[in-house]
């Protein structure tokens, strides 16, 4: 900022009274007191016109300021709310995952049940088979005569209960097979004799 400066008044008028140059001055005092009085009034306007410039800039920056404030206060509120939707947001995902966790837990635990009630059922399965499962190889060969109709029976019924077969059971196969070794070696003997 600008400081203002006075201009000192020329030697002749300087030690004296503005007053009592007016009144009893000569023309030339006058005349210089005159130009003096327009210098200073020049200065003067023209340090006022560069407040004014001054003002109006501060004014021009202080509104600036202000608009960027404003600009920055209204980012503010919507950054504000948009971290609030977020919150609630990542709330309701939470919820819903701790929700689908319990649920998760839930069914764990009805399938561990039902795969416990499973094996219970394949161990009561597997030992009432176990023991009947002979008596139900006897009555798939039921009404093989010879050889080649129970060579014929054997390839079927491996063909139903082979293990790569979807309803495959491979400890039926094993009882098939004994089942079946046990019938060519009766029809060999047969045959020898």
């Amino acid at each position: 900022m600008d400081t203002i400066k006075l201009n000192k008044p020329s030697e002749a008028i300087a030690g004296r009274d503005f007053d009592e140059v007016l009144v009893h001055g000569s023309e030339d005092e006058l005349n210089e007191l005159k130009a003096w009085l327009f210098n200073e009034n020049m200065r003067i306007e023209n340090a006022q016109h560069n407040l004014h410039r001054m003002e109006q800039k501060f004014n021009a920056e202080r509104k600036q300021f202000q608009d960027e404030m404003k600009d920055l206060n209204q980012k503010l509120v919507r950054e504000k709310k948009r971290l609030k939707e977020d919150m609630a947001f990542f709330e309701k995902k939470m919820e819903i995952l701790k929700n689908g966790f319990g649920q998760l837990d839930m069914d764990k635990r009805k399938l561990e049940k039902e795969q416990l009630h499973f094996e219970a059922e394949k161990d009561a399965y597997t030992r009432e088979t176990r023991y009947g499962r002979y008596d139900t190889v006897e009555y798939l060969f039921r009404g093989v005569s010879s050889f080649l109709s129970l060579k014929k029976r054997y390839k079927d019924l491996i063909k139903m209960f082979h293990p790569d077969n979807i309803a495959g059971d491979h400890e039926m196969v094993l009882v098939i097979n004994k089942y079946y070794e046990k019938k060519r070696s009766e029809y060999n003997y047969e045959r020898q004799a």
